[in-house]
């Protein structure tokens, strides 16, 4: 029978609290099982919770809490309860962080014409888990480029007309540029937007080190092409495509959206169409160039060594138009930026920075909510507060952007 440690067991469970409670680390490679561990204790800490007190009463039946030591395993394990207890308070209480920038951005009567916008039926089910959800909304797996990883999954509503012209999202997943698996990334927004009439298209495109930069973003180039060529079969409108992606995926949608149709990122299909009506990049990285700031170092060797695979020294203009933060416009889109204040894999001043020097350039709206103590990947998880308001928050901003177009075309 392997030994019983309930002293050793509670303090690992108390700092795994306090480790979704506040990273624990900031800075280098560190960061990395800091957010493994903390990301879901921090989104969703009533499961552990709940989990954690089921196993402390079989624990208390068989006698782990006796004694001395069990007596403070038990009051540590207590002191970890309460510190997921407080986690899951704060994170109801986040409502605000994601409403009041579009408010401040978008104007008092934002809201108002986002409603104008929506003119399909809600229907809110929560399905339950994630596979059950890609199961209730993908109808179709298309191949939308010439390589075996084109593909990408149609998310719709089955009572969606197939001669309507539904607005259109493209979800680019994140992964380091190293995974990009569009399964089960964004599924909370994806479900979200499909229950109020949108359609959806995730994709899966080339990620490194077996391919190198600038295949991710030739891919997701290609999938703006797809779209505005074949939508209109599924009941989409190829005039109103936003894009969004988290982490890569959020440096991916940027890239794409400030990059219309840059013949540089689309060699063979030059002249095809890839502008987007609005871009929502979430915890992205938007500078491959600097070197200063928590984690900058690292970055930049791992870009180096799997991504682009040459030095910046020598190639610095190849890391320049690979960055967002260096191809800001004048006519960008509308943009809605989110990232975490407590984001351990891309600290927040990257998103802050990305924001406020889009803000100074573009004639579009620029929206920056920055969520205090969320962590990287915070609106991944269903039954996560986060996750609810970011589905929301974007559905809001989009259908803004709809509203808009709507009322500028009958003023003209």
């Amino acid at each position: 029978m392997p030994k019983r440690r309930p002293l050793l067991r509670a303090v690992a469970e108390l700092l795994n609290a306090a480790n979704g409670l506040r990273p624990l680390a900031r800075d280098g490679y560190l960061t990395i099982p800091v957010f493994a561990f903390g990301w879901p204790t921090s989104e969703v800490s009533p499961l552990y919770m709940a989990g954690s007190m089921l196993d402390a009463i079989r624990r208390g039946v068989r006698g782990d809490f006796r004694g001395a030591r069990g007596r403070i395993a038990l009051l540590l394990t207590a002191a970890a309860w309460a510190l997921l207890y407080l986690i899951h308070r704060r994170n109801v209480a986040a409502q605000p962080y994601f409403e009041d920038p579009l408010r401040e951005a978008l104007g008092e009567n934002y809201q108002r014409i986002a409603e104008a916008a929506k003119s399909s039926r809600r229907r809110r089910v929560g399905v339950f888990p994630p596979d059950l959800v890609r199961r209730r909304y993908v109808e179709s797996v298309v191949q939308y480029g010439p390589l075996r990883v084109n593909r990408a999954d149609i998310w719709r509503r089955a009572d969606l007309p197939r001669d309507g012209k539904a607005p259109v999202l493209l979800q680019v997943p994140g992964g380091a540029w190293a995974i990009g698996m569009r399964r089960p990334q964004a599924y909370p927004l994806l479900s979200h937007l499909a229950d109020h009439g949108w359609i959806c298209v995730s994709i899966d495109y080339r990620v490194s080190p077996r391919n190198t930069w600038p295949d991710h973003i030739v891919d997701v180039k290609r999938a703006l092409a797809w779209i505005k060529e074949h939508i209109a079969e599924y009941g989409g409108d190829p005039d109103f495509v936003a894009i969004t992606g988290g982490s890569a995926g959020g440096h991916l949608s940027a890239l794409a959206a400030l990059t219309a149709d840059d013949p540089q990122f689309q060699p063979g299909f030059e002249d095809a169409d890839t502008s987007v009506a609005a871009a929502v990049p979430i915890y992205g990285r938007y500078d491959w160039v600097s070197g200063r700031g928590s984690g900058r170092r690292e970055f930049i060797a791992f870009l180096q060594e799997f991504v682009v695979k040459k030095p910046i020294s020598g190639n610095r203009q190849l890391y320049v138009d690979a960055s967002p933060r260096y191809r800001l416009r004048a006519d960008a889109p509308p943009f809605f930026i989110l990232h975490g204040r407590d984001d351990s894999i891309i600290p927040v001043p990257e998103g802050r920075a990305f924001a406020e020097a889009l803000r100074n350039v573009s004639t579009s709206p620029v929206v920056y909510a920055e969520i205090p103590h969320a962590q990287h990947a915070f609106d991944f998880y269903y039954g996560s507060p986060r996750a609810h308001y970011t589905a929301q928050a974007v559905e809001e901003f989009l259908s803004w952007v709809q509203g808009e177009r709507m009322l500028a075309r009958k003023a003209g």
